[in-house]
């Protein structure tokens, strides 16, 4: 037994039961999550419903999504898209959104989600990166986009959804989705793909100023089951899941799409301009019993609606990820509706592996535990020797864990960069505590070395967001002279609150050990963010400031 075992043992908590991995020789995620249900009485149940606030309300049962599914992955056939080759999709949340995604991998072909927000430079940059073959968007994006596709060498086909115009390109074959699965009334089986095959690349943001193309093979949908069950908190029969979030997000890809579709479950998402009461409005209409979003939208219902647990009788569970969840969040949501947010973390490469749970407390502050089956290690990554419970080491990944990515597309010295002896550096830090809980600290980059002390943003930045008046905060280092570093924050105020910098400085010292405490609170209107939202904390530099603390 290791240390870590150990200190879990300690605990008054029931352990974890065992996991043991079952991954066949031949899997595919499409047929998991759709012709799995043929036959079965989840066959008649609703697969997806998605809120539109310029279409209405679509929807489409299991036994739907697997024949249209599969009239995609025959019409990439038809159009001799091959087993390995990618189809980029582009696509605001719809019905055609799991058609294309799961359909491609139908085919044995790899899709390629991509966010609605890219410009039309950066799609083209994705399309050839991937050496896409096909592209799968809609009619109303297809119109500011087609002029820059032209000469774009790998691609060859584009299916459009919606309503619009058919605008041609020349060099590409241009069709209306619809109408072309419409006319196919027969389609041969699924390609038998292996566990270890592609599947899906996604992009992220690179080290080159470039996005990164992350492969993920078939198998990663087993790699998320001990989420699905430890996370997510399943009933046996008739749970409905609200995902706020957008597709072409890893995080919604598997929480809002694969994994409840694998298991039978609904999905309910919302495409269109939302605000607070979107979520619990959406809840109630559809009697949904899981909701997931991220920490931004749990704040947003608190401060900005009225909504409590008697307008939401059937919510049950709540989850979030994508950032930190602030304690006075959590605190104020128990309050107003009577149940905990449970978060998780996670990467690109290797989806979310560290969790809360319902079996044990949470611990405000901590991520809860690695999921059962995941043997996530706290390592030196100079010695690869396991650190010991209080101390920071790197988060590693054995490479036989099968939620693990393949590789970056592309780049194999990247992903040689990663992998050491057996295990795959995720770059992010974080320190066990004696009973066993994790407590993450972000990537190394983000850690603040200030005057000999090692500081992380996220402890100050989840004190700050306890404050009445902060909607948001940011921490940095601030490089004022050579080698002489301050831990800095930048504040976002809730609309309609004051609160001065001098004020919000003081509220640090008196929450936060001397060397934590932000010697400068920056004021700030909104900070630099990724297409999906994160926080850019390289980009974040004093010229985004309103106002400032006194020294």
């Amino acid at each position: 037994m290791n240390a870590i075992d150990k200190n879990m043992a300690k605990t008054a908590f029931t352990p974890f039961e065992p996991w043991v991995w079952q991954v066949p020789e031949h899997f595919n995620i499409g047929v998991a999550c759709t012709d799995v249900h043929l036959g079965k009485p989840s066959e008649q149940r609703l697969a997806m419903i998605v809120e539109d606030d310029q279409r209405g309300t679509s929807e489409i049962t299991f036994g739907q999504l697997a024949e249209r599914t599969s009239q995609f992955a025959q019409l990439l056939h038809n159009l001799k898209v091959n087993a390995g080759d990618r189809v980029l999709i582009r696509l605001p949340n719809s019905l055609d959104y799991p058609i294309a995604f799961l359909g491609a991998m139908k085919r044995g072909a790899i899709s390629v989600p991509t966010s609605t927000l890219l410009t039309a430079e950066e799609v083209l940059y994705l399309a050839k990166d991937s050496g896409a073959a096909v592209l799968v968007t809609d009619k109303a994006m297809w119109k500011d986009l087609h002029h820059q596709l032209q000469g774009c060498q790998n691609l060859k086909h584009v299916l459009l959804t919606g309503e619009g115009e058919l605008l041609e390109v020349a060099g590409l074959q241009v069709r209306d989705l619809a109408q072309t699965l419409d006319a196919i009334g027969s389609w041969g089986p699924a390609h038998r793909t292996r566990a270890d095959d592609p599947a899906y690349l996604v992009y992220t943001s690179g080290t080159t100023g470039y996005p990164k193309g992350v492969l993920h093979a078939h198998r990663a949908l087993i790699g998320r089951q001990p989420a699905a069950r430890y996370w997510f908190d399943f009933a046996e029969d008739g749970d409905r899941i609200m995902h706020s979030g957008k597709f072409n997000w890893t995080y919604v890809l598997g929480t809002g799409l694969m994994d409840p579709l694998a298991l039978g479950k609904t999905v309910i998402v919302f495409e269109g301009k939302n605000d607070a009461n979107t979520w619990p409005r959406l809840i109630a209409k559809h009697n949904a019993t899981i909701f997931i979003g991220v920490p931004t939208i749990y704040r947003q219902v608190i401060q900005k609606s009225t909504f409590s647990k008697a307008d939401v009788p059937s919510l049950r569970h709540c989850m979030s990820a994508g950032e930190h969840l602030s304690d006075e969040v959590l605190q104020q949501w128990r309050e107003r509706f009577g149940m905990d947010i449970y978060e998780a973390v996670g990467m690109s490469e290797f989806s979310y592996y560290l969790c809360q749970t319902k079996a044990r407390p949470i611990r405000p502050g901590s991520a809860g535990f690695p999921q059962p089956g995941h043997d996530i290690r706290l390592l030196d990554p100079e010695t690869l020797k396991p650190v010991k419970a209080g101390q920071e080491g790197m988060i590693c990944v054995p490479e036989t864990d099968p939620g693990l990515f393949l590789e970056y597309w592309n780049l194999p010295e990247e992903t040689d960069k990663l992998r050491h002896d057996g295990w795959f550096f995720t770059g992010d830090y974080a320190r066990y505590d004696e009973d066993g809980y994790i407590w993450f600290l972000g990537r190394k980059d983000d850690i603040i070395k200030s005057f000999g002390y090692r500081v992380s943003p996220y402890e100050i930045e989840r004190v700050f967001k306890s404050h009445p008046a902060v909607a948001d905060c940011a921490s940095v280092a601030e490089e004022i002279e050579k080698d002489k570093v301050l831990v800095v924050a930048y504040v976002i105020l809730q609309a309609g609150a004051t609160a001065s910098p001098d004020e919000l400085a003081a509220f640090g010292r008196e929450h936060l050990a001397a060397y934590k405490a932000p010697k400068t609170v920056y004021l700030a209107k909104d900070f630099p963010r990724t297409k999906n939202g994160k926080i850019l904390r390289r980009d974040i530099k004093p010229e985004i400031a309103t106002a400032r603390s006194s020294r």
